[in-house]
């Protein structure tokens, strides 16, 4: 059985009860880092009223070798073993790796279970106060400006709210692309979630840019930029409807869709 293991975004606490008892049962964790996974490990001996055994075998899964380990070789072995994978921080899938290895078992009818737990994005979106159903996640933009211009654009004047994620290195850089394209764009960002130096902006990117050049801007940050505001047409009066030259019955059934009334009931008065 093969289970993915979402780890703390930078609360230990925030680790769950069943992440805990996933990775003190399984005989291997592939880890996006090893280095990171053991002293993720480590913490949790240390700070938390819990135990797990270290001796544990651990094989580096990244983004760049994930592709090796859905060879036959390793698809016996999650047959067959109690396997655990999980990403630096965060739920393995979203703008971190593990989709190769889902998709590897369904293929396969490999056994397997996703924990929930801490996720960035939407730990950021319950957080900016935009109330709208519908967003569009988009992860990292390219880092080059040039390869960010067209998906920026496409960003700035979609219909639903959109969450990117930006390190710290391109953060100033992305809210002034976003001044340059549309200065009265309402923003939501956030850095270091659940951390120490959580911190947080809301309002227009030019509000947002004056306080973000008070603070310190180191730390990941997730980005939500509201969506386009819909420019309707004006909107059209029963007296309008009235004086359109069109046939009773089409009038009828547009006079009785603004007003509510009976269809035939309008027609009627309409060719009386």
């Amino acid at each position: 059985m093969l289970t993915f293991v979402p780890t703390p975004i930078g609360n230990l606490a925030d680790i769950s009860f069943r992440a805990l008892e996933a990775l003190k049962n399984c005989e291997l964790i592939l880890c996006e880092d090893t280095r990171v996974t053991k002293k993720l490990l480590n913490l949790i001996n240390q700070k938390l009223n819990f135990t797990i055994e270290l001796d544990k075998e651990y094989l580096s899964v990244h983004s760049h070798n994930e592709e090796k380990y859905i060879t036959t070789q390793y698809i016996d072995m999650y047959k067959n073993r109690n396997v655990v994978y999980v990403s630096d921080a965060g739920m393995p899938c979203v703008s971190d790796p593990g989709a190769i290895l889902v998709q590897a078992c369904i293929e396969h009818e490999i056994t397997y279970d996703v924990i929930p737990g801490a996720n960035a994005l939407l730990t950021a979106f319950a957080m900016s106060g935009f109330n709208q159903k519908e967003f569009t996640f988009y992860g990292f933009l390219p880092h080059k400006a040039i390869n960010r211009k067209d998906p920026l654009n496409s960003i700035m004047n979609s219909e639903y709210l959109t969450i990117v994620y930006e390190s710290p290195h391109r953060i100033e850089q992305l809210l002034n692309e976003i001044n340059n394209i549309d200065s009265s764009k309402e923003v939501f960002i956030v850095k270091e979630l659940t951390k120490m130096h959580q911190n947080f902006l809301k309002g227009t990117i030019q509000d947002v840019l004056v306080e973000f050049g008070k603070i310190d801007s180191r730390g990941e940050w997730v980005v939500i930029i509201n969506a386009k505001e819909s420019k309707g047409g004006e909107q059209i009066s029963l007296e309008d409807l009235n004086a359109l030259q069109i046939p009773p019955k089409q009038k009828a059934k547009l006079i009785a869709k603004l007003s509510g009334k009976n269809i035939k009931e309008v027609y009627s008065s309409l060719i009386n």
